[in-house]
């Protein structure tokens, strides 16, 4: 029988950096993760949650916690070969809490993009040449080499808007190019979706390059506002693109349903973006959970 082993995240709870930026305490989190009857984390941004191994497995164990996967976020220059050292210094630090809770992958989320995403302004063209392209490929082969000789855990790399490896076409250049003993995906459902994409049927494509999964939804009204007045991930995130399953885009159930023809276990996070001031977030993340577990 195939598991999908369901988890959620900081992001759930409007984590989305380690910054000064307002954020429930950690240890509310944690309360209310497992309150919502989840026993599966990623850990988020590194900072968030305690960074000592002893003391972060103790709080983990104390609420029945476990870490299916740490987090890289911070880190979106891989094209640019000036940046290798800073981001596999910041790979490394989050690799090795994971390893120390006993993770299983770790998840590269590859921002800031090309765009800011408060103000939306351009940081960078939205595409990259062909330099470009060969650097990013060989900075992701090279962060997986050493996540995995270093650290024994699984390199799955989260394409997401506004960046280099977003649409499905530049998703399936970056699988054909880079080396699948070292890079994964960690396929996010919303994001994948919001770039016209079909995460079903990427998993029918590629099943054994899927890592791990993000699942969140997106407003369709949002999506197509953001093409029109050409608004920044980020700008709609803070309308509200994010939305509660089963709300939104992708629809579910054929995305669980691919998953289980696999035919191996998987871990599916549930990786919400609520813009501030929605309903409690352990609200939505049990009644998520409950959704997940139906379809």
């Amino acid at each position: 029988m195939v598991n999908l082993i369901l988890g959620n995240c900081p992001g759930s709870w409007g984590v989305r950096w380690a910054g000064p930026e307002p954020r429930p305490p950690w240890r509310r989190f944690l309360d209310e993760l497992a309150g919502a009857g989840y026993g599966w984390l990623e850990l988020g941004p590194y900072g968030y949650l305690p960074t000592d191994p002893g003391r972060l497995n103790d709080e983990l164990a104390r609420r029945g916690l476990r870490v299916c996967a740490g987090t890289v976020h911070g880190c979106g220059g891989l094209h640019r070969p000036d940046e290798f050292g800073d981001i596999l210094a910041r790979t490394r630090r989050a690799a090795e809490l994971a390893a120390a809770t006993g993770a299983h992958h770790l998840v590269f989320v590859p921002v800031p993009g090309y765009r800011d995403e408060f103000t939306g302004a351009w940081a960078e063209p939205d595409k990259l040449d062909d330099d470009g392209w060969r650097v990013l490929v060989r900075t992701a082969n090279e962060l997986g080499k050493h996540v995995l000789g270093e650290y024994g855990l699984t390199l799955c790399f989260q394409p997401h808007a506004d960046t280099y490896v977003e649409t499905g076409a530049q998703i399936g250049r970056f699988l054909a190019e880079t080396d699948p003993a070292y890079v994964s995906l960690c396929l996010d459902t919303g994001h994948h979706a919001y770039a016209g994409g079909d995460p079903a049927g990427l998993i029918a494509e590629a099943p054994d390059r899927v890592g791990c999964v993000h699942v969140k939804q997106i407003d369709p009204r949002l999506a197509i506002r953001a093409q029109r007045e050409s608004l920044a991930y980020g700008q709609v995130v803070m309308l509200g693109a994010a939305c509660e399953p089963p709300h939104g885009l992708p629809d579910l159930p054929p995305v669980m349903d691919a998953l289980r023809d696999r035919g191996r276990d998987v871990f599916v996070v549930v990786a919400h973006e609520p813009p501030p001031g929605l309903e409690a977030p352990a609200v939505v993340a049990a009644r998520t959970r409950e959704y997940l577990q139906s379809c």
